[in-house]
């Protein structure tokens, strides 16, 4: 989720690409909560916590990540089916590597079919290319779902410490769609944009964007009250974070027993 201050509870999956002349043309994807560090760490070698793979074979480019994940679990499992897709089922179909490719455009096609299949085409992914210089364009076929941003430029990781939750997740509230009070936190949805007031119940406005889309899972929807087109999985990511930061607050004033 991202802000002012940078991109908060980060989970992503990046792709290398060294500009040794010796190891010219090898690649390596990993993952990451921390893009800027972690480019550090594979050029500075093993002592420095890089991969095995890629130390003594910089310096090598971070040249595009891709980051929105909900956990690390599923960003891990990105991970390591971008690595291994003739190990995994949902990526049986790609064909191996030909010889007319290069490591890096090898490892872009097989990004484009993983971004076209479930469960990580319904996920609130961006992709961002880190230097431009390297981008490659998506194949009209083969375009990424409509929800998912491409991005350029640099990752801006903002400290957790802080984040300030939103006022609108102070309780009591009403649903704005089955009007009913809302007195639970991790029930409340509200509106990715700052000035708008919509409150919902997380079930009501999964029904209402399953409604929309006539799908069982919610992708994207309307906000009731602003009619701004949200993601989903951008509104339980924030609510993930406001609830995470309003746990350790209840912490800090419980009174220490004993």
């Amino acid at each position: 989720m991202e802000s002012d201050n940078g991109y908060y509870n980060f989970f992503g999956c990046y792709l290398l690409t060294s500009v040794n002349p010796k190891y010219k043309g090898w690649t390596y994807i990993g993952f990451t909560v921390d893009p800027n560090k972690r480019i550090k760490q594979h050029n500075g070698g093993r002592r420095f916590g890089g991969a095995k793979r890629t130390s003594g074979k910089g310096p090598w480019v971070m040249i595009l990540i891709v980051h929105g994940f909900p956990n690390e679990i599923i960003a891990l499992q990105f991970e390591w089916a971008w690595q291994n897709p003739k190990n995994g089922r949902r990526l049986r179909h790609v064909t191996g590597k030909r010889n007319t490719e290069s490591g890096l455009e090898y490892r872009f096609r097989v990004l484009t079919e993983m971004l076209r299949c479930q469960p990580w085409r319904s996920l609130p992914l961006t992709i961002r290319w880190l230097d431009p210089e390297y981008e490659i364009r998506f194949p009209v076929s083969y375009q990424p779902p409509q929800h998912m941003p491409i991005a350029y430029g640099r990752v801006k990781i903002g400290n957790i410490k802080h984040y300030q939750a939103s006022d609108r997740y102070l309780l009591p509230k009403h649903c704005n769609i089955c009007k009913c009070r809302i007195e639970v936190l991790e029930e409340l949805l509200i509106c990715t944009m700052p000035d708008c007031h919509m409150s919902c119940h997380l079930i009501c406005l999964a029904e209402q964007f399953s409604s929309e889309s006539a799908i069982m899972i919610p992708i994207r929807g309307n906000c009731p009250v602003c009619k701004l087109d949200l993601l989903w999985g951008e509104l339980i990511m924030q609510l993930k974070l406001s609830t995470r930061i309003n746990k350790k607050k209840k912490e800090k004033r419980a009174p220490i027993s004993g």
